[in-house]
């Protein structure tokens, strides 16, 4: 990556990390994208008994893992691989993709227009490090709406071809979250009462949310949305509205969100 983060990462962050030794009870990584060391005690390796650490670790391999405590005076980093879940897991590398993604469409422009990447990628950075939080979030927000070059601060030339490669490249983002809903009514018209409270919930987020059926009066509750904070607001919106329903006709509901 072109961009090394200053200080020290945060308490419960996760971080991209290459191993680069293992020993018998501890194994020692490199924090990626702060340039700085960490150790992962063998306990916090893997849950349950370890009798290799060699079968969970190797020199050279990249894991993801949360940054359990920090001595910023002896610069000690502790951190650990058993506390991230797969689904955090996932985000993570998710994120280190869609960033490097980023940086190799600066390197085509930059070649194309024979100038520095690396010039380029700071000047950059420095401008929309205040409003975006990621050089990728930066370039989502161009694909929408091109105005927003603006905020790199560069030339007009290197601004218009910085847009037709974002454009050509980037698809406009799209955020799928899931749950898990149970209703249950107790009345002669139950069913209708729950065709009416599933009705209710889809009309909250109109052609966001789609309701799919799995049996013994579960459902499964889809939200696709642009930002992830206004998919989680229609995924309770719409669950809250559906039990609400259900309970109004002396029924019951029960919501669980799903990790995808």
């Amino acid at each position: 990556m072109l961009l090394k983060k200053e200080g020290f990462p945060e308490e419960d962050e996760l971080a991209i990390c290459t191993v680069t030794k293992v020993q018998f009870h501890s194994v020692f990584a490199n924090l990626d994208e702060y340039g700085k060391g960490g150790m992962i005690h063998i306990s916090e390796v893997s849950p349950g008994r370890i009798r290799n650490i060699r079968d969970f670790v190797k020199e050279g391999k990249k894991v993801v893992c949360k940054v359990l405590r920090i001595n910023t005076d002896r610069g000690h980093i502790d951190l650990s691989l058993r506390r991230v879940t797969e689904g955090q897991k996932r985000n993570k590398i998710d994120e280190l993709k869609q960033e490097q993604k980023a940086e190799k469409i600066l390197e085509f422009v930059a070649k194309d227009l024979k100038i520095d990447v690396k010039k380029l990628f700071y000047d950059i950075t420095k401008n929309i490090s205040e409003k975006y939080a990621s050089l990728y979030g930066f370039f989502q927000q161009v694909v929408v709406d091109s105005a927003a070059i603006k905020d790199a601060g560069v030339e007009e030339k290197t601004a218009e071809k910085i847009v037709e490669a974002v454009k050509s490249r980037i698809k406009e983002a799209s955020i799928k979250i899931e749950g898990k809903l149970k209703l249950t009514s107790f009345a002669s018209n139950g069913i209708d009462i729950i065709k009416e409270a599933l009705k209710k919930a889809e009309e909250i987020g109109k052609k966001s949310i789609s309701i799919k059926y799995l049996g013994a009066g579960s459902y499964n509750i889809i939200i696709n949305a642009k930002e992830y904070k206004d998919a989680e607001k229609l995924l309770k919106e719409a669950s809250e509205k559906a039990i609400e329903h259900v309970m109004e006709y002396d029924g019951e509901g029960e919501f669980t969100r799903v990790e995808t």
